[in-house]
């Protein structure tokens, strides 16, 4: 892999950041009738960085796609 790190523009890398959380919204939405409500936008953030630090990766970008070192504690 080259060195080399290519962007998209940001006008359609800010349109992709928005359709993905779109995205987890719609598929987390779920949880919200389960009482776990104040955890969704939570792991929708996490998410979101999960998947930036992933598009990085593939785009060749030396980066983890890592967000945690160990699992969250669960909520009492």
């Amino acid at each position: 892999m080259s060195g080399e790190y290519i962007r998209i523009p940001n006008d359609q890398y800010q349109k992709l950041l928005f359709q993905t959380r779109g995205q987890f919204i719609a598929i987390l939405s779920v949880f919200n009738c389960h009482g776990l409500e104040v955890h969704v936008q939570g792991a929708i953030d996490e998410c979101m960085k999960v998947t930036e630090n992933f598009g990085m990766a593939v785009r060749g970008k030396d980066k983890p796609i890592h967000i945690l070192n160990e699992p969250k504690r669960r909520g009492v």
